[in-house]
């Protein structure tokens, strides 16, 4: 390592854009799960293990709705069956 470097005709390198509709964070995950989704994009024969994670978690969310609707329309119909049983009792 030198004791000196000359920067005077250093230049910044190109500021990479971010992509539209994507946010850069830190998260902090463990290592497991890393792993996981790592060997997931290998044995699938490559890829972005970042996307597989996104794509985890839009499928979780998408999942979530999905149960919490079934629930809502299984509620509806038992209370139908409820007052229709009420009825021809």
């Amino acid at each position: 390592m030198k004791k000196e470097y000359d920067l005077s005709k250093a230049r910044r390198g190109p500021v990479v854009p971010p992509t539209p509709g994507k946010t850069r964070i830190t998260i902090r995950l463990d290592n497991d799960l890393i792993e996981h989704f790592q060997s997931a994009v290998d044995r699938a024969g490559g890829g972005n293990y970042q996307t597989l994670i996104n794509d985890a978690l839009r499928e979780y969310i998408r999942g979530a709705r999905l149960e919490k609707i079934v629930r809502q329309a299984v509620r509806e119909e038992v209370g139908a069956m409820k007052e229709a049983l009420v009825k021809t009792a």
